[in-house]
């Protein structure tokens, strides 16, 4: 009888509780730092992200409140259809977003930011975080939910439904943004979503 060498052995990819935790703490504290730029330059985004944008922008609405009210309709599709650990790690994510989105400003304040810079930059490091997330069975609820558990049920990449939904949300902020911004927001929209659709591939990452 041969005995299984390390190389043969198969390797145990699930991560740890503490790696969860870890990656949760790191990537919220990345996606609410990216959201900070985009309000800084008044720069737009999509999904559940931009709706509380758009309420935050036209109602003065903090957008942490906004950001959290607005995911509790969308916990019980992810309890259903996603599991309960995934939907704890969900609320935990969209929980700490809406906490460090609204405590960054008392610790740095951008007095003039390029919109385009801010949607790129920002978008990059969004899309970061976002990544994080995913590898760690969580998100950042909304449209991300629904991407996640289409992307799971029938392979269609997540990206490129939040591409979609992220646009409708992007051309109904026109009536509060200039045009050059909502150009700005579109590119950084698709570079976002581009992000999430060539590194998220359930084909290349199982943890």
């Amino acid at each position: 009888m041969t005995t299984p060498t390390a190389a043969t052995q198969p390797l145990d990819t699930r991560h740890s509780a503490q790696e969860d935790v870890f990656a949760l703490v790191i990537a919220t504290i990345l996606i609410s730092f990216s959201v900070l730029m985009l309000r800084q330059s008044g720069v737009m985004t999509g999904g559940t992200a931009g709706i509380a944008l758009f309420i935050h922008y036209n109602f003065a609405v903090p957008f942490g409140v906004a950001f959290f009210a607005l995911n509790l309709p969308f916990y019980y599709l992810s309890f259903r259809r996603m599991g309960w650990q995934f939907t704890l790690k969900t609320f935990c994510a969209v929980g700490l977003v809406s906490f460090f989105s609204d405590q960054h400003g008392l610790f740095i304040h951008i007095d003039q930011l390029q919109p385009f810079y801010a949607a790129a930059l920002g978008n990059l490091i969004l899309g970061v975080g976002f990544l994080i997330l995913f590898r760690h069975k969580a998100s950042l609820g909304g449209v991300n939910i629904l991407a996640l558990y289409l992307q799971e049920k029938y392979g269609f990449k997540a990206g490129w439904l939040q591409m979609g939904v992220d646009v409708c949300v992007l051309i109904a902020s026109l009536t509060f943004i200039s045009l050059p911004i909502l150009i700005a927001s579109v590119a950084g929209a698709v570079l976002l979503n581009f992000i999430i659709a060539q590194n998220h591939r359930t084909d290349r990452y199982s943890a």
